[in-house]
């Protein structure tokens, strides 16, 4: 086993693992980060989803040699820590428990980062933008609950954006 430097959510870390091994492993078993879930282990169900590099991607697929100087994002990184220390949610997990979709929650972790990376990607996305993104499977069928929540969370992440100011840079002579 050879030392792997992966970028997790915005850390440098350094892990002793085979190359071939999942990325999903590594975040559980060598990192501790067990937010990302095992599922199928053939990267058809989504409850394993994390971003690399904003995208999402299956981490039960995923080699972590393919991994190595890119950035990921675990579930555990969709908060931001704030200059005091505390940890604030992303507006897609409030609109979560505003809108309950979690039932059993198994597939949570997944469907909140592949919501996130669609939110990334286009602001204000229609039903057929979610339904083209969310290819994670939910066994309880939350379905309409989960497209409730991104679309509260879109409306509230584009009310924050045109409330914020827009900076002005001088010209450059």
């Amino acid at each position: 086993m050879a030392p792997v430097v992966l970028t997790v959510n915005g850390e440098k870390r350094t892990v002793n693992a085979a190359p071939d091994t999942p990325l999903l492993w590594v975040l559980r078993d060598h990192l501790g980060l067990t937010g990302t879930k095992y599922g199928c282990g053939a990267g058809l169900c989504g409850a394993c989803t994390v971003q690399l590099d904003g995208v999402p991607v299956r981490s039960c697929s995923l080699p972590v040699s393919l991994v190595a100087a890119r950035g990921v994002t675990t579930i555990e990184g969709l908060a931001r820590r704030q200059g005091n220390g505390e940890r604030l949610l992303h507006p897609l997990q409030n609109a979560w428990l505003a809108e309950q979709v979690p039932q059993c929650g198994y597939c949570q972790s997944g469907q909140l980062m592949a919501a996130a990376a669609l939110l990334d990607k286009k602001p204000s996305p229609t039903d057929a933008d979610i339904d083209a993104a969310m290819s994670n499977i939910c066994r309880c069928g939350t379905y309409p609950r989960i497209r409730a929540a991104i679309h509260r969370a879109a409306k509230d992440i584009n009310a924050r954006a045109s409330t914020q100011p827009v900076s002005r840079k001088k010209a450059s002579p």
